[in-house]
């Protein structure tokens, strides 16, 4: 098993878990040696991770999964620890650790309890690592579960605000999107497997069979897209949130937002889109109105936030929508740039909490009626906000650019008035996205000083900068040299794309 690159992504937040229990309440040191050593492990690894996987794509290898392994873990059920990665799983193990590393220099003076706080990150880390591994279906919902369970003491304990409210809030309405797709994994199960046959949990094998019949595809696309969908904060599941980001810890927003938001929008593709690709075809017209409705809405409702972090909340409503959104286009470039928006996403609003997190740490006030004129009083941090805010509003050069302009393309690709209309919709968020960024930039960074305490206020430290300049880099370096990770995206979504058109097609 251990010889199996893929397990080790969380054999290592494991191991660090071991370690931080080892150390002393009191002993900081040792507790941040134990994060800073594990993480760059983490980083290390998917970086190995992903030039072996673009060498063996290069060199001819067109399976659909990769680093395959299987072993068995519970026989009455046919229960595997099945690992695999496709190019997509790639890049978001990729992208998780880029932020597991930052968010571990974000929370550097983590107090109070900062042992208990690592503990709780690094099993949330543990759960998103082994969801993106995982191609067996009840694995894969064993690690959704282990990465949302911890929420709520991390934002309960260590949030700020209503933060018992907001953990609650969470908790309750993500475990009623798992009871939705506990559900629907059921129904794939019992469902999806010829007669005479061995039932099984695994992606490829059920994808192969394509054996589900079409009234139960339906329910059972239902069930699976919403289940995901609210982890996605797809409209009207959305409203957790906003009040979770905003109460949540620094890094806890990072990873929450940057990752932990993309484990919705991978299922939906991965399970509801490619094991229910007939039903995919006939209801993805019902999703796509919810997923307009969620981009327009979380962008203009960012407009009228005063708190940092909640437009940083609703704008990322608005940016998850837009994954969605993509995703039920069901075409390739549409799809891709899906993908790309997880991607970007992910990062730019991992920088945007933590820069909100340091901003905090030194005002002490997160409403942006309080601050002004923070570019002369921390210009590093200042820059950073607006290399963010650049990125979301879609400058190109950076992430964002790349995304959106591949979505609007591909989704536009679809002729009929229908699919025209709420494209055309989607992209007012643009727009509408330039407006309370430009808006938030010229108040808090170029506006006049509000608060003359300000003035004696300290820019970023050393662990701070660390934590920036690496999402800085990535989102630059997706804007810049996108076509490397476009292949990669179009590549895996061949199978799932041929099952969403051989499903469209009659007879077949």
């Amino acid at each position: 098993m251990f010889d199996n690159i893929l397990i080790w992504f969380v054999v290592i937040p494991v191991i660090m878990m071991i370690g931080l229990g080892i150390c002393r309440n009191k002993n900081i040191d040792a507790i941040r040696a134990v994060m800073v050593v594990g993480s760059t492990a983490l980083l290390a690894l998917s970086i190995v991770l992903c030039l072996v996987f673009l060498a063996l794509r290069k060199g001819g290898d067109t399976s659909e999964m990769l680093f395959m392994g299987s072993w068995m873990w519970y026989a009455p059920l046919n229960i595997h620890l099945a690992v695999g990665v496709d190019g997509i799983s790639v890049l978001m193990l990729l992208l998780s650790a880029i932020i597991v590393f930052a968010g571990t220099f974000a929370s550097w003076k983590i107090d109070p309890l900062p042992k208990n706080f690592f503990l709780w990150f690094c099993l949330l880390s543990t759960g998103v690592f082994g969801f993106f591994i995982s191609i067996d279906m009840f694995t894969m919902f064993m690690f959704y579960e282990v990465a949302l369970i911890p929420m709520y003491l991390l934002i309960g304990v260590w949030g700020t605000g209503r933060k018992e409210y907001s953990a609650m809030k969470l908790t309750l309405m993500l475990m009623g999107g798992s009871a939705f797709l506990m559900l629907g994994l059921l129904g794939i199960y019992w469902h999806s497997t010829p007669e005479g046959m061995e039932k099984t949990w695994n992606i490829l094998e059920i994808a192969q069979y394509a054996n589900i019949e079409h009234g139960w595809q339906n329910f059972l696309f239902c069930l699976t897209f919403v289940g995901f969908g609210v982890l996605g904060a797809m409209f009207p599941f959305h409203t957790w949130s906003p009040d979770g980001h905003a109460s949540a810890p620094t890094a806890v927003s990072m990873l929450h937002a940057g990752v932990l938001m993309k484990l919705g929008g991978y299922g939906c593709f991965r399970i509801a889109i490619y094991l229910l690709p007939q039903a995919a075809n006939e209801l993805a017209w019902i999703f796509i109105i919810l997923t307009g409705i969620s981009i327009v809405y979380g962008a203009f409702s960012a407009c009228v936030q005063t708190d940092l972090k909640y437009i940083n909340a609703y704008s990322s409503v608005s940016h998850c929508g837009m994954v969605l959104f993509a995703l039920l286009m069901l075409n390739t470039t549409a799809m891709t740039g899906g993908i790309l928006q997880m991607l970007s996403h992910g990062l730019m609003t991992a920088l945007f909490f933590a820069l909100i997190g340091m901003i905090y740490g030194r005002t002490h006030t997160r409403d942006v009626r309080q601050m002004g004129g923070l570019m002369r009083i921390m210009p590093y941090l200042a820059v950073c906000y607006m290399i963010a805010g650049f990125a979301s509003l879609g400058l190109p050069g950076l992430s964002g650019f790349v995304a959106e302009m591949t979505i609007f393309f591909g989704s536009f690709q679809d002729s009929d008035i229908f699919h025209r209309i709420f494209v055309i919709a989607a992209t007012t968020a643009i727009v509408i996205t330039a407006v309370y960024i430009l808006r938030v930039v010229g108040k808090l960074l170029l506006g006049p000083v509000q608060d003359d305490h300000h003035l004696k206020l300290t820019d970023a430290s050393w662990f701070e900068r660390l934590a920036t300049v690496s999402l800085i880099v990535c989102i630059a370096g997706i804007g810049l040299f996108p076509n490397w990770i476009n292949e990669t995206i179009q590549e895996s979504f061949a199978p799932i794309v041929n099952a969403i058109q051989g499903a469209a097609t009659p007879g077949i």
